[in-house]
């Protein structure tokens, strides 16, 4: 491990030692730089708003985004206690689980489960909860600079999930672990690269949307479930909800499937708004080469 990962690594672990709200409060606060900073965060979660919430006065909306961005805060804040704390303690932070009879039925119907965990909440600490329950893998993007891939591994914990990258080879593992009854999880509101996913309705305005979620619920029989763990007020510690899917998530064609992801993505959202990830482009990718960068007409 390379020498500023290690560095990072041990300010996770002594913010680990700090309370989750003296650690949302600092996060709060670098929410309100990135506000004041004017860069591209505030401008990504302006655009998104501007989308998602078009009837709201720009007032209206320029308050949800500040607190939108105190969220984003908070949500880096608190991996020192996710990561940092280690993987038993993190778990002591949720409170209460909605829907888990959910969870439970799909493990003991023995199909498979994918798990569709949207950028909404603490999603690190739901695979701390499901690692500590049945293994799991999880698909993923490894980081731009390789360096950082030893921290993630080593901060994910004593239930690290088997982390598959999100190419050929290792994708159709997940086809054989659902086979086998095991539990994937996917993050299904990843913009797909160009070419390799479908566009569906996200909050009104067409998205690039994943279709290989939609593939392995079809070809295999798993069951889907929603599952995000929605940050409680004033560092109280996290609610897990559970949901299930749509039922044309699983269905052949792709816009249709494609259009009950993103329908219960937004299912998820509603219930904890300004805990989503809005400083992500997730509609920089356009139906039509000659379509406008929405992000670049922001200002």
């Amino acid at each position: 491990m390379r020498w500023h990962v290690a560095f990072t690594y041990a300010l996770l672990r002594l913010a680990g030692r700090l309370p989750l709200r003296a650690l949302h409060a600092l996060g709060a606060g670098l929410g309100v730089l990135l506000w004041r900073a004017d860069g591209r965060e505030r401008r990504n979660v302006e655009v998104n708003l501007g989308i998602a919430c078009p009837e709201q006065s720009p007032a209206a909306r320029a308050a949800l985004a500040r607190e939108c961005l105190r969220e984003t805060g908070r949500g880096i804040a608190e991996l020192g206690k996710v990561w940092g704390g280690g993987a038993k303690h993190a778990l002591r932070l949720v409170r209460e689980v909605r829907g888990q009879e959910l969870f439970d039925a799909a493990l003991v119907r023995g199909r498979g489960l994918i798990v569709a965990a949207p950028h909404l909440g603490c999603w690190e600490l739901l695979n701390h909860w499901i690692g500590a329950r049945t293994p799991l893998a999880i698909l993923y993007r490894p980081p731009r600079q390789p360096a950082w891939e030893p921290l993630l591994r080593r901060a994910r914990g004593r239930f690290a999930p088997e982390q598959v990258r999100a190419e050929g080879s290792s994708v159709r593992s997940l086809y054989r672990r659902l086979a086998a009854g095991g539990v994937v999880g996917i993050l299904p509101d990843q913009q797909p690269r160009g070419g390799e996913g479908a566009f569906a309705p996200f909050f009104g305005l067409p998205a690039a949307t994943m279709v290989l979620l939609p593939r392995l619920a079809e070809r295999t029989g798993a069951t889907v479930l929603f599952g995000f763990m929605e940050r409680l007020p004033r560092g109280a510690g996290f609610r897990l909800h559970w949901r299930a899917a749509p039922a044309a998530i699983a269905a052949a064609d792709a816009l249709l499937a494609c259009s009950a992801l993103n329908a219960g993505v937004e299912d998820c959202v509603r219930s904890a708004f300004t805990q989503y990830q809005w400083t992500y482009k997730r509609w920089s990718l356009r139906p039509a080469p000659g379509d406008a960068d929405l992000y670049r007409q922001s200002r």
